[in-house]
């Protein structure tokens, strides 16, 4: 991955949005990673990824919760108790 300076990313912005444009591009403040920029389609993929993710731990989670009795009724219950 290509690194510039957050300095060198200021003054040379339109070369760092080509690059991201290509493949990441790391940020280094102080020589440290503090940001990356990629590209709007690999951010749309990283996205979907994520949310692809998500929703197939949640179907679990609902799975399971079915299969250990958790309702619609029950969960009603178990969130109207006051106690």
């Amino acid at each position: 991955m290509q690194t510039f300076t957050a300095n060198e990313a200021k003054t040379r912005f339109g070369e760092f949005l080509d690059r991201a444009q290509r493949e990441p591009v790391g940020v280094l403040k102080h020589d440290r990673m503090v940001g990356v920029m990629v590209s709007v389609q690999d951010f749309e993929a990283m996205r979907a990824f994520y949310a692809d993710r998500l929703q197939h731990r949640i179907d679990a989670s609902a799975q399971a919760a079915a299969r250990a009795g958790l309702t619609d009724r029950v969960l009603d219950q178990l969130l109207a108790d006051e106690s």
